[in-house]
C-alpha cells in the first residue's frame, strides 16, 4: 500500500502545490446549488408549478407528475424552456430572477458566493489554478475572484473569445461554457447544448491536453458538446480528479474510464475546496526559508557583528533580508481583502512568522551582543516593516491589522536580546523611540508595537489561536513560544527563558506608564482603582513570576540601574508609583 492510496485530497493538494498553474478546474451546478440558486431542474418543477397555477390548477404535492399526466411527456428543462420561450432573450429574462440576488438574498446570504467560491479564487490568488471552466451562468465565481482582487479573463460568448486576452498570459482565465445570465446568447436547451463552435472546441482540446482537471458540480449526464471534448482528448499527461457526492451515472463513468479520472467521494463542494487550499497553504507553509539558510544568516550575524571592519557586510547581510521579507509580503495571500475566518487567521500567523524567523533572529543576535550602533539600524528595520504593512489602506480590518506583525517579531526578538544582556538603556531607548505615524502624533515604539498598545491585538483576536480561546494574554503567550523556539539563536537554552521574557515585558510595561505624570499618579494612588492603563504581559497573571519581578524592581541594585538607564523618569518615587499600579492591575487580573 502507498503512503497516499487512500488519501487522494492530499495526493490532490500535493499535485497542485508542485505543479503550479497546472490544474484546470470544471464546475457545474452544484456549487452554484450551495448558494442556494435552483439547479435546471428545480427550476423546470418551478415553471411547471407556475404555468400550472396561472391555469387555475391547484397545489400539487407533485407537480412532475402532473405534468407527465397532463402531456403525456416527462419534465424537461431543454423542452419547458423551448415550449414557453421562443427566443434566447425571453429565456434570459425567465432565468434572471432564479439567478439574480435581491436586497433579501444579500441580507439572508443567498445567491452570494459561497465557501467553495472563495476557496477556489483563494487557490487562482496564490497561483495554483489558473484556469476555471464551468456550465453555470451566474457570476458567483467572478465575484469571488474580484473579492480577493483578481480580475479574471471572462469568455461567455465567441465575441468575447476572440476578444480575449491569450490563455497562456491571463491570471485567471474563465470560461463559461453557457454563457452569462444577463446575455441572451446563453445555452440552455439540448439543441444549443449539442454542439459547441470550432473555436470552442479547439480552445477546450487544448485545456484538456495541457492541463490536469479537478470536476465538481457537474453530473457529466448532460451537455453533450462538453461530454464530446472529453471524449475526444486522448493526451492525459495530468490526471483527473472528479468529486462527486454520490456514485456517478453510467454515462459520467464512460468519461472517468477515458480519462481515467480519479473518482472521490465528498461530503460537499465547500467542505472540499476549503480543505484543499488549506493544505494546499500547509504544504507552502512548510516550505519556509531553508533551516540550514537560517542558521547561516544568524552565523553571518554574530560574525559580523563581532568586529567593527565588518560594520558594511553587516549592513548588506541585512538590507538583503529586509528585501526578501519585504517581496514575500507582497503576495497575494496577505491581501487585505476576502472574508474572515478562523483557520485563515491561523495560517497568516503561521505564514508572516516563516518569512520573518530569520531577519528576527538576526535581530535577536544583535540585541544580545551588539553594540550601540545597532539600534539605529533595527528600528530603521522595524520601521520599514511597519510602514509596508500600512500602505494598503483597503480592506477587511483584521488583516490590515496584523499586517505590521513582522514588525512586532522583530521589535520583540531584538528587546529579548537586549534583556538577555541586561543592556537596560538600550532597552530604554528602544522602547522609548520616537516613532512618526502618518496624521498622528509622534508616539513612541512601545505605544505602536508593544502588546495591548499595538492594533493587532484589537477584539481579542489571538483568542482564535487553538487552544488560545481562555488565555487572558493570548498574544504575549503566543509570542512566549514562538520566541522560545527562535531564542535558541540569541538567549541560549537557559531554563529562565520565561522569566527572561516577562521581564521585557514588564519594563516595556515601565516604559509605557513614564507617560503619565508623576503628579497625576500621586493623586490617583489615594483610590483604590487602578492608576493609569497600561499594557500588561503574562505577569499580570503569573504568580511566580510576578513576586520575583517585583523583588527585583524593589532591590536597591536593580532600581539604581534601571533609573540610571532612563527608567521611572529617573524617579525612585515613580518607580514606587508604577509598582503600586502594577499589583493593582495584577489583582484585576487574576480576578
Amino acid at each position: 500500500m502507498t503512503l497516499l492510496k487512500n488519501d487522494p485530497l492530499t495526493q490532490l493538494a500535493f499535485s497542485i502545490h508542485e505543479n503550479k498553474g497546472v490544474f484546470a478546474v470544471l464546475i457545474g451546478s452544484g456549487l452554484s446549488r450551495a448558494a442556494e440558486i435552483p439547479t435546471g431542474w428545480e427550476i423546470t418543477l418551478d415553471l411547471i408549478r407556475r404555468v400550472g397555477l396561472a391555469q387555475g390548477i391547484e397545489e400539487q404535492a407533485d407537480w412532475a407528475l402532473w405534468y407527465r399526466q397532463k402531456t403525456m411527456l416527462e419534465a424537461n428543462y431543454s423542452a419547458l424552456l423551448e415550449d414557453m420561450a421562443i427566443s434566447p432573450e425571453e429565456r434570459r429574462s425567465i432565468l434572471h430572477s432564479y439567478i439574480e440576488p435581491n436586497a433579501k438574498d444579500r441580507e439572508e446570504g443567498r445567491k452570494i458566493p459561497t465557501a467553495a467560491h472563495h476557496a477556489i479564487a483563494s487557490l487562482v490568488c496564490s497561483g495554483y489554478i489558473r484556469v476555471i471552466i464551468t456550465t453555470n451562468f451566474d457570476r458567483l465565481m467572478e465575484n469571488a475572484l474580484r473579492e480577493r482582487g483578481v480580475e479574471p479573463t471572462i469568455v461567455s460568448s465567441l465575441d468575447a473569445l476572440l476578444g480575449a486576452e491569450p490563455l497562456t498570459h491571463s491570471q485567471c482565465y474563465l470560461l463559461k461554457l453557457h454563457g452569462d445570465y444577463k446575455d441572451s446568447r446563453i445555452l440552455n436547451t439540448n439543441s444549443e447544448l449539442s454542439v459547441y463552435p470550432d473555436s470552442y472546441n479547439h480552445l477546450l482540446d487544448r485545456i484538456f491536453d495541457e492541463h490536469g482537471l479537478i470536476i465538481c458540480g457537474w453530473s457529466g449526464e448532460w451537455d453533450d458538446a462538453l461530454r464530446s471534448a472529453f471524449l475526444r482528448a486522448p493526451n492525459r499527461r495530468y490526471p483527473t480528479f472528479w468529486m462527486t457526492r454520490s456514485a456517478l451515472s453510467e454515462r459520467a463513468q464512460e468519461l472517468t474510464f477515458h480519462r481515467k479520472a480519479k473518482v472521490v467521494t465528498i461530503t460537499s463542494a465547500n467542505e472540499f475546496f476549503t480543505t484543499l487550499k488549506q493544505r494546499v497553504e500547509t504544504l507552502a507553509e512548510r516550505q519556509n526559508q531553508n533551516p540550514l539558510s537560517i542558521e547561516l544568516l544568524v552565523h553571518s550575524t554574530k560574525r559580523y557583528q563581532a568586529k567593527p571592519e565588518y560594520r558594511i557586510q553587516l549592513d548588506d547581510l541585512f538590507t538583503q533580508e529586509i528585501e526578501r521579507v519585504l517581496l514575500q509580503l507582497d503576495a497575494p495571500n496577505f491581501s487585505a481583502q476576502g472574508q474572515w475566518s478562523q483557520s485563515e487567521f491561523r495560517l497568516r500567523v503561521q505564514q508572516y512568522e516563516a518569512i520573518t524567523e530569520a531577519l528576527a533572529r538576526m535581530a535577536g543576535v544583535l540585541g544580545r551582543w551588539g553594540g550601540d550602533r545597532e539600534l539605529r539600524l533595527i528600528l530603521d528595520i522595524i520601521r520599514t516593516l511597519y510602514n509596508h504593512a500600512e500602505k494598503i489602506g483597503g480592506g477587511l480590518t483584521v488583516w490590515l491589522n496584523i499586517r505590521s506583525y513582522p514588525a512586532v517579531l522583530v521589535f520583540t526578538a531584538y528587546g529579548l536580546g537586549l534583556t538577555r544582556a541586561q543592556r537596560w538603556q538600550m532597552l530604554h531607548e528602544l522602547f522609548a523611540a520616537p516613532w512618526v505615524r502618518k496624521y498622528y502624533e509622534c508616539e513612541k515604539v512601545v505605544t505602536t508595537l508593544f502588546l495591548q498598545s499595538w492594533k493587532g491585538v484589537e477584539s481579542d483576536i489571538w483568542k482564535q489561536l487553538e487552544g488560545f480561546d481562555r488565555r487572558k494574554t493570548p498574544l504575549s503567550d503566543h509570542l512566549l513560544d514562538v520566541m522560545a523556539e527562535w531564542g535558541t539563536s540569541f538567549l541560549g537554552v537557559a531554563s529562565g527563558f520565561e522569566l527572561v521574557f516577562e521581564r521585557f515585558e514588564i519594563l516595556g510595561s515601565l516604559v509605557s506608564f513614564e507617560e503619565n505624570d508623576e503628579a497625576a499618579m500621586e493623586k490617583a494612588v489615594t483610590s483604590s482603582d487602578r492608576l493609569a492603563w497600561m499594557p500588561m504581559g503574562r505577569a499580570g497573571w503569573n504568580t511566580t513570576s510576578a513576586a520575583i519581578l517585583v523583588q527585583e524592581l524593589e532591590s536597591t541594585g536593580t532600581i539604581r540601574a534601571l533609573l540610571s538607564a532612563g527608567y521611572a523618569r529617573n524617579s525612585p518615587r515613580f518607580l514606587q508609583l508604577f509598582l503600586e499600579n502594577f499589583k493593582r492591575w495584577q489583582r484585576q487580573m487574576l480576578w
